[in-house]
Order: structure tokens, then sequence, then C-alpha cells
């Protein structure tokens, strides 16, 4: 083992099982093939796979809508803001903002320990993916407090 020091937040483990768990739900919900990042706490890519058929460019949105939710604290469909100050932010975090649904928060109680963000499908399809992945990864977990 290191002594390095590691961010707080999800294992490879975890984000590798989001990842499966969200593509699955989207063949089993027969949405068109996703591609499914998750980010750690600093919005850096852990875990990113695409589903056999799906768009190059969902590799590159997948990260972006993970790390809107991880900046807004919050789903990044839920993101309402004004064009300009969109355009603002998307300049400060180099185009890597993308307030549309599909990404989502992934939280271990009241803590955030990373996002997910799944692209390929309508932008609801992409957010039941993640979210129901992210439900099911709560569930499996034993309680830490």
């Amino acid at each position: 083992m290191s002594d390095a020091p590691r961010l707080p937040g999800l294992t490879l483990k975890d984000a590798d099982c989001l990842v499966e768990t969200a593509l699955a739900v989207g063949v089993e919900r027969g949405f068109p093939p996703l591609a499914v990042a998750v980010v750690d706490v600093a919005g850096e890519v852990i875990s990113l796979r695409r589903g056999d058929g799906g768009m190059p460019m969902a590799s590159r949105l997948a990260p972006a809508k993970a790390r809107t939710a991880l900046v807004a604290l919050k789903p990044s469909g839920l993101v309402d803001l004004p064009g300009g100050i969109i355009d603002s932010i998307q300049h400060l975090y180099g185009g890597d903002f993308v307030p549309r649904a599909g990404g989502v928060l992934v939280t271990d109680g009241d803590l955030v320990v990373g996002a997910a963000g799944a692209s390929g499908a309508l932008g609801v399809e992409d957010e039941e993916a993640v979210l129901t992945a992210v439900r099911r990864w709560q569930e499996r977990r034993l309680p830490t407090r």
C-alpha cells in the first residue's frame, strides 16, 4: 500500500459498478447505446465506458454532464441559468459544462462523493440510467454512520 493521500469518495470498484449498472439499465429499458462516466469529487474521471454502437461524442458529453452536476451541486438538467451566464461558465470550465439532463450527484448520506453522467439517449433517459445506478449503489452500501 502507498502512503500517498487520496481524495475521499468513490473507489474504482464503486465507479465501475455505477457505470456497469447504468449501462445495463439502458439496455434493459431499450435506450440507445449510452456512454457513462463517473467522476471523483475533483471532477476527474474514474471510470468511463461507451456501449457498443454508441455515438463517439457521447464519451465527451457523459463526463461533462457529471462535472456539471458536481459544480452545480444538483442534477445537470436542473441547472437553469440565463444564456449569458451559461456562456460565462462554459468559458470558465473550458466548454465542459453541459446544463442538460444526464448528470447526477453520487452521495453517501448527505456527503457528495462524486458524480455520474450519461449521454447517448434522450436526456431524461440518460438521467434515468445514472439515477437508477446511483440508487442501486446506495441500497447495496452498508450504513457508514
